[in-house]
């Protein structure tokens, strides 16, 4: 019988939450609406299932017996794909309301909902040199079209579960996730994914120019995935209390952030800027007061190190694809 249900549990963030519970013996039931073969990293001890979560009956199969909920199913990307597919992103809001009721109903202990910085005004991310962004910065409501508004309103769903029916919720607010097994091609990669395929594709072809979206000074805080693991089971395992941010609160621009993986990659590119390209808000960077003083913890791992880390894996991925020939 499982312990544990993790939804969403062929991505990224939800596969390696999913095999750390493992290795921590937890039982537990993967859901995910992709084919197995493509799970981002399967447990192949746990109760694997391939289902469409968007649906009530399908929530309440995938919830039943188990004691606590990490849901982390949703349509989601980069910037890119969050631009162009608000309609989509909206639509998880229906995984979200169908599993708290299926939780509801069926007498789950404990749910995790994870949320992202896209909640926060967009008003508070207008300059590069940006304020690290407060928890209740995230009113007055003016989140990120589409994607963020469907994280804001089932955090509030979270919200009046736990106040109307007791059912025990928590949320953590994700900025920008990154980390070797992550997308990093096919249109839903984050910048750093992206950026590092760009650079690992200059060494290997030997074109040492590479198109950078916007002006290259926008600037993010990015959160290593051990981070992102860590502390998602803090939070989900911890104290009651409002959502909370989890990132790092190292603020780095694209260039700078392209300057790194020159570096690691040992060459230098051409940047060509394309500032027709979706960039986001212009600054944002996450504020860990409220996760130190609740947790006693923040995420610790640099972006440095991060990028070395996953920069290897991705280049490991490509360096098939390219005759010896054609590196320089």
């Amino acid at each position: 019988m499982a312990e544990v249900l993790v939804t969403g549990a062929g991505g990224f963030i939800g596969g390696a939450v999913a095999a750390a519970l493992h290795r921590d013996g937890v039982a537990l039931r993967c859901v995910d609406r992709r084919p197995l073969d493509e799970w981002h990293q399967v447990v192949p001890e746990a109760d694997n299932v391939v289902a469409d979560l968007s649906g009530v009956d399908a929530c309440r199969s995938a919830v039943q017996g188990v004691q606590s909920v990490y849901n982390f199913a949703a349509d989601m990307g980069g910037m890119g794909f969050i631009e162009a597919n608000k309609a989509l992103c909206m639509l998880s809001v229906l995984i979200g309301t169908h599993m708290l009721v299926a939780a509801r109903d069926e007498g789950v202990e404990r749910f995790f909902f994870s949320s992202s910085a896209c909640v926060y005004a967009a008003d508070k991310q207008t300059d590069t040199d940006v304020t690290a962004l407060r928890e209740e910065d995230a009113y007055p409501a003016m989140p990120e079209d589409g994607y963020g508004w469907e994280k804001l309103f089932t955090e509030r769903m979270c919200r009046h579960f736990f106040e109307d029916f007791g059912l025990e919720t928590r949320v953590a607010r994700f900025h920008n996730v990154y980390g070797p097994l992550g997308t990093f091609e096919g249109g839903r990669e984050k910048a750093p994914a992206a950026l590092a395929r760009k650079i690992a594709v200059a060494t290997l072809t030997g074109d040492h120019s590479i198109d950078i979206w916007g002006d290259g000074q926008q600037t993010r805080s990015f959160m290593y995935i051990d981070d992102c693991v860590h502390g998602t089971r803090l939070i989900a395992e911890g104290p009651n209390g409002p959502p909370v941010n989890l990132g790092s609160s190292e603020l780095v621009s694209i260039n700078e952030m392209v300057d790194m993986l020159e570096e690691i990659a040992g060459i230098r590119v051409e940047r060509r800027y394309d500032l027709s390209a979706p960039q986001g808000v212009r600054g944002r960077n996450s504020d860990n007061t409220a996760l130190r003083a609740r947790y006693g913890w923040e995420p610790t791992t640099s972006l440095r190190d991060g990028l070395e880390r996953t920069y290897a894996w991705i280049h490991d991925q490509l360096v098939t694809r390219y005759p010896v020939s054609s590196r320089v």
